[in-house]
């Protein structure tokens, strides 16, 4: 079964593929590029949501990868992140509070395993919003990876006629090996 696609440059990079020139510019011209244009943030974010949006969108657009269809992915993102954090401040909370109330009736026990069971829950899914949305938008270090093109190295450049080369000092028909 065949893989996903891959970009042109990374086929070029991995130097398995033997295009054409004619192939290689076909490729390159059927891909898609992000239009980067105009990235603005939703309104519906908040105003310290909209400044992470911002930092998030400039360090996206530097490696070539957000494009203005993405921004309601990145807001996604910033928004479930948001409540993840407070989902885990709302849970500290209330286990120093618990901490604080060392003898608790059979009532009041309940009711502080049921509010932790809750603050639990949300945190579990505002934790698998967030990093499904980061894992869309290259943020996690695995999706990064993946996004990655690899670097061709280059074998060292030698003169081919090197071992043709008179050796000095030393005889006038004797050739370097």
């Amino acid at each position: 079964m065949a893989g996903p696609r891959q970009p042109i440059a990374l086929v070029k990079a991995k130097g398995k593929k033997h295009l054409t020139k004619a192939e290689i510019e076909e490729r390159e011209a059927s891909e898609v590029q992000p239009c980067a244009d105009e990235i603005v943030a939703p309104a519906y974010l908040t105003a310290a949501q909209k400044k992470r949006f911002d930092t998030l969108a400039r360090q996206l657009q530097k490696i070539n990868i957000m494009g203005e269809t993405d921004c309601e992915t990145l807001a996604r993102y910033v928004t479930a992140q948001e409540l993840y954090e407070k989902a885990v401040r709302d849970l500290r909370k209330i286990q120093t509070k618990r901490q604080k109330d060392s003898e608790l009736t059979a009532g009041e026990m309940i009711m502080w395993a049921d509010a932790l069971d809750k603050a639990d829950k949300r945190i579990d899914r505002y934790f698998k919003q967030a990093t499904a949305a980061a894992r869309e938008l290259g943020l996690t270090i695995s999706s990064r990876c993946k996004l990655q093109v690899p670097v061709k190295e280059e074998a060292p450049v030698t003169n081919k006629f090197a071992r043709f080369e008179i050796i000095p000092g030393g005889d006038k028909g004797a050739v370097g090996q």
